[in-house]
């Protein structure tokens, strides 16, 4: 087990993302019908791409680019289907923006494509534990990778949310060793709403600093989950967004590095002001 965080994030083409007193916001882009909060809005190549800009334009340090809902019971859609629907969204961003971009897929196929179109990122929801495939595209590629947690579809889950955690994930980082990706590439992301309910989410919130004992950096993606509308009272899923910028600023004091969410400017906001939180205590620290 790492018993550091990575200060520097190590991605694709040479890009490094620091990793410090400045918290990140990871935007989603989904070019998707079907996504639970925004499906159908970005689906075309040019909107995607426009939505993807505007998110640039109001802070978000990376686009996150999906071509396939993760919501329970969406419908899968092929592997042609997914890489149509974002590779050329890829291809355009690339030629429009230095900001790092994202892959959401857990394909490695689909992966290999959108590094080659010209992707910093692989985010896996699977936590390279679906397509065995997938971290060797990420460690020949030089890809930043995304390690998810996910209680879907497992029979082995822990009954302590921590250690499931801890269990999954160091299976994970062992697939990933293996395969030859390098810990300064390595993000991890315990998985909010996966197979997780309001009580399991609030609690891993609340336990959310015991995570770092996993010694890599760490990404909280609780935008418009569930849970949040459950906690606020606020339906549907896009009058969330306030109850959302909570949960990101008590999550950056908690830890936490990098924030996929759907509003940008909301959260960015709220990032700040947590952020400016922690630099007083560092300053304060220096005094004393």
């Amino acid at each position: 087990m790492i018993s550091r965080r990575n200060t520097h994030w190590q991605l694709a083409r040479g890009r490094v993302l620091e990793l410090g007193a400045q918290g990140h916001i990871m935007a989603i882009v989904n070019v998707t019908p079907d996504s639970f909060s925004d499906g159908g809005r970005h689906a075309q190549t040019d909107g995607a791409v426009r939505h993807a800009m505007s998110c640039v334009a109001e802070g978000a340090a990376i686009l996150d680019i999906g071509g396939e809902s993760t919501r329970p019971g969406a419908a899968a859609v092929t592997p042609a289907e997914e890489q149509d629907r974002i590779l050329p969204v890829i291809e355009k961003l690339v030629g429009e923006t230095d900001a790092i971009i994202s892959v959401d897929t857990y394909r490695a196929v689909t992966a290999r494509l959108a590094m080659a179109a010209g992707a910093h990122v692989i985010n896996d929801v699977h936590g390279l534990q679906r397509e065995p495939d997938m971290a060797d595209v990420a460690a020949e590629t030089g890809a930043g990778i995304c390690i998810m947690h996910t209680g879907r579809d497992r029979t082995d889950r822990r009954a302590d949310m921590i250690e499931d955690q801890q269990y999954f994930l160091t299976r994970s980082l062992k697939i990933a060793h293996a395969a030859g990706i390098k810990d300064a590439a390595i993000v991890l992301d315990p998985g909010f709403g996966f197979a997780k309910n309001r009580d399991d989410d609030m609690e891993l919130i609340a336990r959310f600093r015991e995570l770092q004992s996993l010694g890599f950096p760490l990404l909280a993606g609780t935008s418009r989950k569930r849970f949040v509308g459950s906690v606020t009272m606020r339906d549907p899923a896009d009058q969330r967004d306030i109850g959302t910028a909570a949960t990101t600023a008590i999550l950056r004091l908690a830890g936490a590095a990098i924030f996929r969410v759907h509003n940008v400017a909301a959260n960015r906001d709220a990032l700040l002001m947590a952020d400016a939180v922690l630099a007083s205590r560092a300053a304060q620290r220096e005094e004393s």
